[in-house]
């Protein structure tokens, strides 16, 4: 029986009698904050043995836990399982010796059980208790901050020994010296190594992701993965071919006209030089403008569509913001006949083609994309039923009334709501606005049909506001649509103690290295020697990110490159879709600029 902290030297572990599998280790540990890069982690990635019998129960072993339960933990997730001849396989790559049993933040240690020979939907009985395997392990960087690694996530799968997960099918108590007896072979036999490379790895097999799709015992992220794989696969790469911008970077686009659309705003109307059409732009998408006029260097701001691609331009409309460079040069300086550099139309936040009710919700300057949905609506002139939800102070913060109103009249089925929340008696019945706010109240007042779409933009408070409202009169989360202007929301699982700080220039001395850009931030810094990637520089920036490995695997953080070129160290497991990059393993080689 090994009972030691650390695995056995090469040769010593027998695999039991006759090779049957063996637990070495028990490993439990509570979830606590742990400092890393200037941020405060809260994990359960440090277990440590346990000795004599412990009591594993459906959704934990006593005295563990999980930090992070939306990556980690739950009933799929219970315990997490590492062999000690993957223990073997890194003291030899890393030249190391000190690596205790639970190094790799599993629950228990075997000898035996390569993640090449166990599949997914395999039961084992340890001591009282038994399992089923569910899915591989998730890569992820707190691995790595224990070991000392921040590639081990991405050597994890390009050495194929990730360790896996298991459910409790029958609780009970184990100890180390206990037996691992397979006691029923899942369906489809595919190992662990294989379902973790059918994922992360290039070359997704279509053969092999429906035969996982055909496994019960799969967890049902993995399962939602694949699905998501095999629908890819089903488009024959058209649907990522339609997706893909317009043209590469930035090109030169004059300024045909401006209108002043009233106080505040006022609408840019872009074209070619020579007059010719511009590519056709799907209503609700944005522009990306490198702004020269207006400072050094040149501020990049995204503005979205604010009506259809007619005649071949675009337009966009501009909210003059409080010390806004960009915005004030826009609304006041820029004059017919300036050049400015224009990034291909982009986004995902554009109107259905289905043929049910669809509601167009926003408030303030959000107005403009859903305003361009409206022109596409009444180019047709629709027979959706369309719903026109909008919320202001009042009517002299209400850009396009008259337009959206001009619009809409020429739908059959269409409904219009205007709220204003701080104006006369007078000026209400002027525009026929409700009084008050757009709120979940009002919106349940309006008979909102509960199949239908919604689109919905504005401040982010308003937005969350109105998903929770819609959900609330019965739409489906999944037919609710927002685009928020500014920044992502971020994903930084397991950070915590954190404040929510306005993105700004990193601290210190400037680096040395090529500008980068991150649009939807305002925020242009040269890259320095002092970051590791991309990702690191915007964690010094406070830009919203969105990660989970740190190490190109997960693609978590892929995020569009509108212009300029990186290198990759280390190497992604599997390249991003062209005019994609993964920060987290991302360099500049030249200035380039983000869309984050």
């Amino acid at each position: 029986m090994h009972t030691s902290e650390g695995p056995a030297t090469a040769g010593t572990a027998t695999g039991g009698q006759r090779g049957v599998p063996v637990l070495l280790s028990v490993n439990v540990g509570l979830p606590k904050d742990v400092p890393w890069q200037g941020k405060t982690v809260y994990t359960g990635v440090w277990k440590a043995p346990v000795a004599g019998p412990q009591m594993v129960r459906r959704l934990n072993i006593d005295g563990d836990g999980q930090g992070d339960k939306q990556g980690h933990g739950g009933e799929q997730r219970a315990v997490l399982v590492y062999q000690v001849q993957s223990y073997e396989h890194w003291r030899r790559h890393f030249g190391r010796a000190d690596l205790p049993y639970g190094q790799f933040g599993e629950n228990l240690t075997v000898d035996g059980l390569p993640d090449d020979e166990v599949c997914i939907g395999d039961r084992y009985r340890i001591g009282e208790a038994e399992f089923e395997v569910t899915q591989p392990r998730v890569t992820c960087y707190r691995v790595g901050l224990r070991f000392g690694e921040p590639e081990l996530p991405a050597l994890l799968v390009s050495h194929h020994r990730p360790g896996f997960y298991m459910r409790v099918i029958t609780e009970g108590r184990i100890q180390a010296g206990d037996l691992v007896v397979k006691t029923r072979t899942g369906p489809g036999a595919l190992s662990v190594a294989d379902t973790d490379a059918l994922l992360y790895l290039p070359g997704h097999d279509e053969r092999k992701l429906r035969v996982a799709l055909q496994i019960p015992a799969l967890s049902p992220g993995w399962q939602g993965s694949f699905r998501d794989l095999l629908a890819t696969a089903d488009d024959d790469g058209t649907a990522a071919a339609d997706a893909g911008p317009a043209w590469p970077g930035f090109r030169k686009l004059s300024v045909a006209r401006v209108v002043r659309e009233d106080g505040q705003v006022s609408s840019i109307y872009l074209g070619t030089a020579d007059g010719a059409a511009l590519p056709a732009a799907r209503p609700g998408q944005y522009l990306t403008l490198r702004i020269s006029g207006a400072g050094l260097p040149a501020p990049v701001r995204s503005y979205s569509l604010s009506s259809a691609a007619d005649g071949g331009t675009y337009r966009i409309s501009v909210k003059q913001e409080p010390h806004g460079v960009a915005s004030s040069y826009l609304n006041h300086d820029v004059q017919p006949g300036a050049v400015l550099d224009v990034a291909a139309p982009r986004g995902d936040f554009v109107l259905d083609a289905d043929a049910g009710p669809v509601l167009l919700i926003s408030a303030g300057i959000g107005v403009t994309p859903v305003l361009s949905m409206l022109h596409q609506l009444a180019a047709g002139p629709s027979q959706r039923d369309v719903w026109w939800l909008y919320g202001a102070r009042g009517p002299r913060e209400h850009p396009f009334a008259a337009e959206a109103h001009a619009l809409l009249a020429t739908l059959p089925h269409a409904r219009e709501h205007v709220f204003y929340s701080a104006a006369t008696p007078a000026e209400r019945r002027a525009a026929r606005a409700a009084p008050g706010r757009l709120t979940k109240e009002a919106l349940a007042g309006l008979a909102i049909p509960p199949g239908a779409s919604a689109y919905v933009c504005g401040p982010a408070s308003f937005m969350t506001d109105m998903r929770d409202a819609l959900t609330a009169v019965g739409v489906d989360q999944a037919s609710i649509h927002t685009e928020l202007f500014g920044s992502l929301p971020p994903v930084r699982p397991g950070i915590t103690r954190q404040a929510s700080k306005p993105p700004h220039l990193p601290p210190g001395p400037p680096g040395s290295g090529p500008l980068v850009t991150f649009a939807r931030s305002g925020i242009t810094t040269p890259f320095g020697e002092q970051w590791r990637s991309v990702l690191d520089l915007a964690d010094a920036c406070d830009v919203p990110t969105r990660w989970s490995c740190r190490t190109g695997v997960c693609h978590t953080c892929v995020t569009p490159l509108l212009s300029g070129d990186i290198t990759y160290a280390p190497d992604p497991l599997e390249l991003p879709a062209a005019g994609q990059v993964l920060i987290c393993c991302a360099r500049p080689a030249t200035e380039i600029v983000l869309d984050l």
